[in-house]
């Protein structure tokens, strides 16, 4: 049996608007004490939207790779925001899109090891234009792509966000299921 180690202590060395960094104290669980840093998050949730025979993909630009990036509509949860609301928050925003029916079909860890991040995944198939402004610091160009460009897209290379791929396998194997 794997040992559970046991948190003794935990300090916040940093803390933003979407995230803190933490140094927790832990023990082994043989009494060896050892120092555990990581992310820590309220979540996420990544919505897999489709208008009729297609998904609606957002490419952004992002800052750490200095190079644009074709990914589902995702987002923090903002505190104060519960996973559906902030789920419509994030689908709105980055696509134009809202919906009053989303059904949760999966989660994954995003960085298993360096954050305690969970991003809850969502389909919905139900949408209609809305006209709402994304935030600040945020623009996309929208991609309205079919099941076999985004299989095309992943393939090549060209789709490499690891929560969009997670996300898109989870959704596979749920719609086979359906």
């Amino acid at each position: 049996m794997l040992k559970h180690w046991k948190k003794i202590s935990s300090i916040k060395i940093f803390d933003n608007k979407y995230w803190s960094y933490l140094l927790d104290t832990f023990d082994f669980g043989d009494g060896k004490i050892g120092e555990y840093h990581y992310v820590h998050t309220e979540g996420s949730t990544l919505i897999i939207p489709k208008l009729r025979d297609k998904f609606i993909l957002v490419e952004q630009f992002r800052y750490l790779h200095q190079t644009t990036s074709i990914e589902f509509p995702c987002g923090s949860i903002e505190k104060g925001l519960d996973e559906i609301s902030n789920a419509k928050k994030e689908l709105e925003e980055e696509t134009g899109f809202g919906t009053d029916s989303l059904t949760k079909i999966g989660f994954f860890s995003p960085y298993n090891g360096v954050a305690d991040e969970i991003c809850h995944i969502y389909f919905t198939d139900n949408l209609f234009k809305k006209i709402t402004q994304p935030d600040e610091t945020e623009e996309f160009l929208i991609h309205f792509l079919t099941e076999e460009e985004i299989e095309k897209l992943i393939t090549e290379n060209i789709i490499w966000d690891g929560m969009t791929i997670a996300a898109w396998k989870i959704f596979i194997n749920w719609s086979k299921e359906r």
